[in-house]
């Protein structure tokens, strides 16, 4: 990987650079080092049986390659917001832009409703005995209410919420190691595949639950102007959180296995809990599942606050109905977009079934990076003059291989909740352009072109 010869200086902005390589190395962590890996070890362990270790480390692999072209782009267009920008550079479309965005934000809304049942389950379970959908609608307007208050999340408040998530998985390392180490456990299971299942596509269709839990790196292109010296910081810290998170699931994949048989994590909705009192370390129950609440909620909360968000800017922007712009007047923030999505995750946690939701969330995130290792060689014929990070040819080839080889591995039920969500994405892209031209042709002067038509035309020259 090497990066192009131009000017060394950083692109102006009207930001502070604030943001050094460590900070950023905590930010992109506490995004992947998220709540999934505390829900999907018993899901896994369905697909491989004791090799958890497996899917996780082809996930890592995988995952790296998209993160070649993001470090690409990112440094390249320091100013972009995202894959959906990048997407307008490339195709000049329109609608694939917008179909790039919806995909972000229905991937964020399909992620909520997947910690709302996994937060519902057996970690609270540990506190409270009760059914799990209500509990999980309940949870979601709980977020929902937080979120409108306009809760906003410094630095400081990830750094320390990162810590309370690493602190539960290290725990599960270090009482399983201990419990190994005294005559416990069987390691022999890490390297027994499922019955009646080829090994290899065990660990492919393993690894596309496994991708779920090393999504979130992407978000932090939206942070690119307050990093200091982003052409090498931002790489640095990219790679550096996806390998550390890498090797931290890879060992609590490990200790999964040699602390449990595959069929006691499969029956637990709270599979870490499990692994941690089958050891008989003297760690209450309830601390650790307090732990893993906190990384499941603070995951949710987040997601939906980015959820909310981009929802309410894509109203802006016009590319979803105005309506979904409203803001309350003296909290300032996008009611209309928080009740809306919020309403639709309730929906979705009627699925009831967190191995689906997290496969929709990896099919609707694997069109995105499609679309951004595409985008990374369609863009090589456009020159910048300042200097940015350039990844080898062959990882965006790969990358782009890597997502249509996941693709396939999708089950027709995932492929069918991705179609239904895409195609509300279109009615309502479409409604909004509707609506759009209908009000620029009623305030248009008598005679003359409306005026949004002319501010259309002048965006896309």
């Amino acid at each position: 990987m090497t990066t192009e010869t131009a000017p060394q200086a950083e692109s102006p902005t009207r930001l502070r650079r604030a943001i050094t390589g460590p900070l950023l190395f905590a930010f992109i962590l506490g995004d992947v080092l998220g709540a999934g890996v505390y829900a999907l070890m018993g899901v896994l362990s369905e697909k491989v049986g004791g090799m958890l270790w497996a899917p996780l480390l082809l996930a890592l692999l995988l995952a790296m390659l998209t993160a070649g072209s993001y470090a690409e782009l990112v440094t390249k267009y320091p100013r972009a917001g995202g894959a959906a920008v990048f997407a307008e550079r490339a195709f000049h479309s329109p609608l694939v832009s917008f179909l790039v965005g919806f995909s972000m934000l229905a991937a964020g809304v399909t992620s909520a409703a997947g910690l709302a049942i996994a937060f519902a389950g057996d970690y609270l379970g540990t506190f409270l005995d009760l059914p799990t959908i209500p509990v999980a609608i309940a949870f979601l307007a709980l977020v929902a209410l937080l979120n409108a208050r306009g809760i906003r999340e410094s630095m400081g408040a990830n750094l320390v919420m990162t810590a309370i998530e690493l602190s539960g998985l290290v725990i599960v390392i270090a009482v399983v190691a201990v419990f190994f180490f005294g005559g416990g456990g069987d390691a022999s299971r890490t390297v027994e595949g499922p019955e009646g299942t080829g090994v290899a596509i065990a660990v492919l269709s393993g690894a596309v639950i496994a991708y779920y839990s090393f999504v979130g790196f992407e978000t932090s292109a939206n942070m690119i102007e307050e990093v200091k010296n982003p052409r090498r910081t931002y790489p640095r810290a990219l790679f550096g959180a996806l390998i550390t998170a890498g090797a931290v699931y890879i060992l609590v994949g490990l200790a999964s296995s040699i602390a449990l048989p595959p069929a006691e994590l499969q029956e637990s909705s709270g599979p870490l809990l499990a692994v941690v009192e089958a050891t008989g370390a003297g760690i209450p129950s309830w601390l650790f599942s307090l732990i893993a609440l906190v990384a499941v909620a603070n995951g949710a909360l987040l997601t939906m606050i980015m959820v909310s968000r981009l929802t309410y800017g894509m109203a802006e922007q016009g590319l979803l109905p105005s309506a979904l712009g409203r803001v309350l007047p003296k909290r300032k923030t996008p009611w209309v977009a928080i009740l809306t999505t919020t309403l639709v995750a309730m929906g979705l946690t009627l699925v009831g079934d967190l191995a689906t939701l997290a496969e929709t969330v990896v099919l609707l995130l694997l069109v995105v990076f499609l679309s951004v290792n595409v985008s990374v060689l369609v863009l090589r014929r456009d020159r910048v003059e300042h200097d940015h990070f350039r990844v080898w040819t062959f990882v965006p080839v790969l990358g782009i291989a890597s997502c249509i080889l996941l693709l396939t591995q999708q089950r027709p039920a995932v492929w069918l909740f991705g179609a239904i969500l895409l195609a509300v994405g279109g009615v309502l892209y479409a409604l909004a352009r509707w609506s759009r031209r209908h009000a620029e042709k009623k305030n248009a002067p008598s005679g003359g072109e409306p005026a949004g038509d002319q501010k259309e035309n002048h965006e896309h020259a």
